[in-house]
């Protein structure tokens, strides 16, 4: 199984806005009081279509899918969350937190790539657990490490701990469970999603230990880090706020190996940590400070990897 794939799926927004569902347990949202509802959308929409570009210009294919207008789904340019792609041709769909978020989960966006020739075996679905409130937000609460078979998750509001093992026992992954927090007003809270402090790439992995409080599940995720010979590159509280951790790495034309971030991940990086990272692959990152502000999610959030094959 590989690690990396060269086709993302992404969903440009149409309404997107500061959600204030999911505001509740992500610190990092911030609403723009001076700016208008739909000068918000609109520099979120030219944001978004400067990231795919830039991709597109890298050789990696964007599969894009505009968001419908039929609910209010202020965050549905995150779709990382609702659903994911696996080489075997299944898809997973998950149990989502904020009930406004639930509305972005659309049949036609699995049509969608079906009609552009990828196999759709099999639909694992989680979503029941929301009638028990008991959330797995796909690949913002796991961390995948696809060719070692396991699987990264910081326990949170988001991320329930028995779906996440149930998820595991599908999908034949090694869990590594433990809890990151991060400060907010003087406390430790815990910080929403695992991808955000956490990127597993193929010979790396970008993790803010810091946040790990509980020192033996520190230990334990190092361990198994070093144990599939990842180069581990620290990241600090303050390069998390920063979305340092929120980082994909994904291939483009000839098999080049990419990492993505956004340009405030970029910026925040130290030059040791860039020159680390570099030694694996090459950076792309594009700007995307209003989808950050208000979203609290990033660019890793915006990307749902496509590992279905193609007949």
């Amino acid at each position: 199984m590989k690690q990396t794939t060269n086709t993302i799926l992404m969903v440009r927004p149409i309404n997107f806005r500061m959600n204030e569902q999911t505001a509740v347990n992500n610190y990092y949202q911030k609403a723009f009081k001076d700016l208008l509802p739909a000068t918000i959308n609109s520099k979120a929409q030219n944001e978004f279509d400067g990231y795919v570009d830039k991709l597109r210009g890298f050789g990696i294919e964007v599969i894009v899918v505009s968001d419908s207008n039929e609910f209010d789904t202020p965050d549905s340019l995150f779709p990382n969350n609702w659903v994911s792609f696996h080489g075997d041709g299944t898809v997973a769909i998950y149990p989502m937190f904020a009930e406004n978020r639930r509305l972005e989960r659309r049949e036609d966006v699995l049509e969608t790539l079906e009609k552009q020739g990828y196999l759709i075996e099999n639909i694992v679905d989680y979503t029941s657990a929301e009638d028990e409130q008991i959330f797995l937000e796909g690949t913002g609460s796991m961390i995948l490490d696809r060719e070692n078979k396991k699987a990264y998750c910081a326990i949170s509001p988001r991320a329930e701990e028995e779906l996440f093992i149930e998820f595991c026992e599908d999908f034949e992954y090694t869990p590594v469970v433990f809890t990151a927090n991060q400060t907010v007003n003087n406390k430790r809270e815990a910080i929403y999603h695992t991808n955000v402090m956490m990127c597993v790439a193929e010979t790396f992995a970008i993790v803010c230990l810091s946040s790990i409080d509980d020192k033996k599940e520190r230990k334990n995720v190092l361990k198994h880090l070093k144990e599939d010979k990842k180069q581990v590159i620290d990241i600090t509280e303050e390069q998390v706020n920063n979305f340092a951790g929120n980082m994909l790495q994904v291939h483009g034309k000839n098999n080049e190996r990419f990492l993505v971030m956004s340009q405030a991940a970029f910026d925040c990086l130290t030059p040791t940590q860039k020159s680390q990272i570099n030694k694996h692959c090459k950076i792309i990152s594009s700007s995307l400070a209003t989808i950050e502000t208000c979203g609290g999610g990033s660019a890793r959030c915006m990307m749902a990897e496509v590992f279905l094959t193609k007949m």
